[in-house]
């Protein structure tokens, strides 16, 4: 009987020490999740800290490209009023030609012989 229960005693004892290095594995398993989702948060922050620097680059450069272009606001007024000027000088022109065309064809009429 004592035979017996050595043997059941060590068999609870493998069962338990089977059983207490499941769950071991089990936990050390759960642990290296969360170590590598760790790892994973730890780059997806860096990244993320990598484009807010590069986003604050961009603003900054928008800025400077904004100051730039309200310079060039006033060369923009003076070039659409030239083009303006010259839209009106055209339409003199246009009339002047015709003026001169007119001139000209009753200048060649008074300056033939009469036949």
């Amino acid at each position: 009987m004592a035979t017996e229960r050595d043997a059941l005693a060590e068999s609870l004892n493998d069962l338990f020490l089977n059983l207490s290095t499941m769950v071991k594995s089990e936990l050390q398993g759960a642990n290296n999740h969360l170590e590598l989702l760790e790892k994973m948060n730890l780059r997806v922050g860096e990244e993320y800290k990598e484009f807010g620097d590069v986003a604050s680059g961009l603003r900054v450069f928008v800025e400077q490209l904004k100051s730039k272009s309200g310079s060039f606001d006033e060369y923009v007024r003076q070039i659409e009023a030239i083009e303006d000027q010259v839209a009106h000088f055209e339409s003199v022109i246009s009339m002047l030609d015709k003026y001169v065309s007119q001139l000209e064809s009753k200048v060649q009429s008074a300056c033939r012989p009469p036949q």
